[in-house]
């Protein structure tokens, strides 16, 4: 895909919109939960919104290849935090709220 100039591919394959550290999945995926550019703009005050009018021009100019970028990237996110989980590292709830207390009771002491 080629990315215009308010597009930068950064290492990793990740593309961020060009001097922000926003990504494009970001923009997109909150765009496609429905965000209006106004809202969007909301969300990421520091974007002006000619640049997320832009971004979503881009992206209805190339919506297949987009959407497939997106995959990938929610792909790769899932794969990692199955490993995270995976590890034995992630906790629920319960357990960070029984941190919590014991920390709680910690301090009292």
């Amino acid at each position: 895909m080629k990315l215009p100039d308010f597009l930068t591919e950064v290492p990793f394959g990740e593309i961020r919109l060009t001097g922000h550290r926003i990504g494009l999945f970001h923009v997109v995926y909150d765009y496609n939960q429905g965000y209006s550019p106004e809202q969007l703009h909301e969300e990421f005050p520091t974007l002006p919104l000619d640049l997320i009018n832009k971004v979503l021009a881009f992206y209805q100019e190339n919506r297949a290849e987009v959407d497939a970028y997106m995959k990938r990237c929610q792909e790769e996110m899932d794969r990692r935090y199955a490993e995270y989980v995976a590890s034995g590292r992630a906790i629920d709830w319960e357990e960070l709220r029984k941190r919590f207390e014991a920390m709680k009771q910690a301090e009292k002491q």
